[in-house]
């Protein structure tokens, strides 16, 4: 899946040089992984050569195993120390290191007055270049006030590559003390620890606390509470959604796919049939406003793929429309992330004169017994492995901490269905009591305020602490979700962050 990492929404960054050709350390197991168990492993890797076959008995390696094995990604050591945050206390009183540790960079930022407690930071896909780079926490300042230190790694890889972020981000939370005392300063282990991320970011910090992860990972973190934010809580599944939107947008103008995957050059004829179908001028102007009396079809079936009727959607669309169609004539395999396609839409129902909640009508039931399906076998495209975790780490809803989500409710990158996947998979596994989930009113994908940041990572270490749960919104009930004040409650305009779009331009929550 080719990612449009030059899209003015994606945010950039990460890279690595692997020290080794070994993927995956054994170095730093978690002490809940015995001795024995430890010892078996190392024998394993030697024996396969560090997984240089793709690891867990692959035959044939994954063009993200090639990447690593030749050392593709670099570290930009440069970009790795960073300044007080202020030259005032208590932010020119921390202690700020950087470096590297197997592969990966790394910030970690303590106060002088640390409470004990450790927030490590997961940021988003980086696209698919070689330099790895490091992000700062939005909410950084709120940390440092409240005692807290942090930690973020770049991971060693780019690309969609959440398994090397889990061990990374994991690895870099247990090396923290060791780290403290190579810099001249002696610090307790943890008495806590914490996990939040954004985007890709928050598919790591939601994995991060699963059952699956905590049994299968190499680097294992027992944290007490994690925050996704704009999450991609439904892991494989977003993948089907980009898919979904290019194969309908194709039926629906006459041009349906005949296989799956959908070669580039099809792909491009087919787009290039659908623009000029559904737009009256695409280059001109890709919003629902630029939209013929035909394309009304493609705006209802992409608001029901992504989450239904809500606030907000309409500024969306036309944000969104390159980046979504450039997945069109992907080969399913997430830039070699895996094997083959994991492409699966037989889940995936197309809605273009219904809303979700409602039955289908005549002409839908007919779109949708007559489009491809693409049907990858995804329990064996991304199974469980030998090695540690699967290529894409699952997030099941199987967890025992609490968790906090945030997300746009515009967002169309990782969309608000996202969110309705991972409730439902937590209800189904009994856990619906420890995830809430807040709605803000933005139409771009991450594009929080620093309030809202900080209010959130605030409302779940809170929460943690003192069992006082805090309140939610409710994903699931469509005529909620359609409501024109939906997200009100936890949205907070104050600390816009420049780029983003501009909250005046959206409907107010109070009335004039």
């Amino acid at each position: 899946m080719p990612f449009a990492s030059s899209h003015p929404l994606l945010k950039t960054a990460r890279t690595n040089k692997q020290q080794s050709t070994c993927a995956w350390r054994t170095t730093r197991m978690t002490r809940l992984k015995k001795t024995a168990l430890l010892t078996m492993m190392i024998s394993s890797l030697t024996l396969t050569g560090c997984l240089s076959g793709g690891g867990g008995g692959d035959e044939q390696v994954r063009e993200q195993q090639k990447r690593i094995n030749n050392d593709f990604f670099v570290v930009d050591e440069a970009q790795l120390p960073f300044t007080a945050l202020a030259d005032i206390a208590p932010y020119n009183t921390t202690s700020r290191w950087s470096g590297v540790l197997d592969g990966a960079g790394y910030r970690i930022e303590v106060p002088e007055n640390w409470n004990g407690m450790l927030v490590m930071w997961a940021h988003g896909y980086r696209g698919t270049g070689s330099s790895l780079t490091v992000d700062s926490p939005p909410m950084r300042q709120y940390l440092i006030d409240n005692g807290y230190a942090w930690a973020a790694s770049s991971y060693s890889t780019n690309y969609y590559d959440v398994r090397a972020g889990v061990e990374d981000t994991n690895a870099l939370a247990l090396a923290f003390t060791d780290i403290a005392a190579d810099n001249g300063r002696t610090l307790a282990t943890p008495v806590k620890y914490y996990i939040a991320g954004a985007s890709m970011g928050g598919h790591i910090t939601a994995a991060a606390v699963e059952r699956e992860t905590k049994e299968t990972a190499n680097n294992v973190v027992d944290y007490a509470a994690a925050a996704p934010f704009c999450g991609v809580l439904g892991d494989t599944e977003l993948f089907n959604y980009f898919a979904g939107y290019s194969l309908s947008l194709f039926e629906l103008a006459g041009v349906g796919a005949e296989k799956f995957p959908i070669p580039e050059a099809d792909a491009a004829t087919k787009l290039a049939a659908a623009r000029a179908l559904f737009w009256n001028d695409y280059d001109a102007d890709k919003s629902a406003a630029g939209l013929t009396a035909e394309g009304l079809a493609v705006y209802q079936t992409l608001k029901n793929l992504s989450g239904g009727e809500r606030p907000t959607y309409q500024f969306s669309f036309g944000l969104f429309q390159d980046l979504l169609q450039s997945f069109a004539g992907s080969d399913g395999t997430v830039d070699g992330i895996f094997l083959k396609s994991v492409i699966n839409t037989t889940g995936l129902t197309y809605r273009f004169e219904s809303e979700l909640g409602e039955p289908l009508t005549t002409n839908e039931i007919n779109f949708n017994a007559a489009i491809l399906q693409a049907d990858a076998n995804v329990d064996a495209v991304n199974a469980l492995r030998k090695d540690g975790l699967r290529w894409v780490p699952k997030v099941n809803g199987e967890f025992d901490v609490p968790v906090l989500t945030a997300h746009t409710i515009g967002d169309l990158f990782v969309p608000v269905s996202m969110e309705q996947i991972y409730r439902e998979r937590a209800e189904d596994n009994g856990n619906g009591e420890l995830l809430v989930q807040r709605a803000m009113r933005a139409p771009g994908h991450c594009d929080f305020t620093l309030t809202e940041w900080t209010e959130t990572l605030d409302a779940l270490l809170t929460w943690e602490q003192t069992s006082v749960k805090p309140g939610g919104d409710d994903w699931l009930t469509p005529e909620t979700v359609a409501d024109p004040l939906f997200g009100c409650t936890y949205t907070n305009n104050t600390g816009e962050i420049p780029g983003n779009f501009p909250r005046s331009f959206l409907p107010s929550c109070t009335p004039d």
